[in-house]
């Protein structure tokens, strides 16, 4: 009888899940609510980039075209995945495990700010850590985790190519270098307030030139052709 009760739930249970309890879970239907299509001006863009590939090569496209995607949602759906797919004629899943692989690509919603702190070795020994600290502990966040106003997302990532510059943190787009705790408030600061601040080195360096000051390329470069050798008189076959 036990063994009749169970079977009967199971069948019971195995029904909702593919009408969703009166709701048919289809994922044909799901991905008809969810749907993605790029704006006209994203069209554009699409359009603009894939000239530059022969149509059997439009697979190379993939990876700016997801960016382009992400960009206009604010993150990758699987139905926006879905339709770069398309667009490049490739399968899905292929398209999708690229979107999983890149750290670049967020496959959930994402704050409107995503502050991507670098851990790596010479960030590390320059107090890379204690940035990364202080983040967690100013946005009462953990890495991958996002604050309930959809403000902030925070990452520990790595190795972001500035390491002269280290510690050094991203901004979405924007690098902020040389950073101390004294600074990181700023700029957090700011972005509370919906201000993006100037990006690159916090602490006076134009680039990423030594902290005392230039080194090397001191005078003015000389002139064209300098040291270099006499052309012969075409007359003569002589060097003036």
């Amino acid at each position: 009888m036990q063994r009749l009760l169970r079977g009967i739930r199971t069948i019971h249970l195995a029904s909702l899940l593919r009408t969703g309890g009166g709701v048919q879970m289809d994922a044909c239907v799901m991905r008809e609510k969810l749907k993605f299509e790029f704006s006209e001006d994203n069209q554009r863009r699409v359009k603009a980039l894939l000239a530059w590939y022969p149509e059997a090569e439009w697979k190379g496209a993939l990876l700016p075209l997801l960016d382009i995607a992400q960009r206009q949602q604010g993150w990758l759906s699987i139905s926006a995945v879905h339709a770069v797919a398309e667009i490049i004629k490739i399968e899905p899943m292929k398209a999708f495990e690229a979107a999983q692989f890149y750290t670049m690509f967020f496959m959930k919603p994402r704050g409107k700010y995503v502050v991507s702190v670098c851990t790596s070795t010479p960030c590390k020994l320059r107090g890379g850590d204690e940035i990364f600290e202080a983040c967690k502990k100013t946005l009462n966040l953990e890495h991958g985790q996002t604050t309930p106003d959809m403000q902030f997302t925070l990452k520990e990532d790595s190795c972001m190519g500035a390491c002269v510059n280290a510690p050094v943190l991203a901004v979405n787009d924007d690098m902020y270098e040389d950073l101390d705790e004294q600074s990181l408030d700023h700029i957090l600061a700011d972005l509370r307030c919906d201000k993006l601040p100037p990006a690159g080195p916090q602490n006076g360096r134009y680039a990423s030139e030594p902290k005392g000051g230039p080194t090397t390329l001191k005078i003015q470069p000389p002139p064209p052709g300098f040291m270099m050798q006499e052309l012969p008189d075409p007359k003569t076959k002589k060097c003036p």
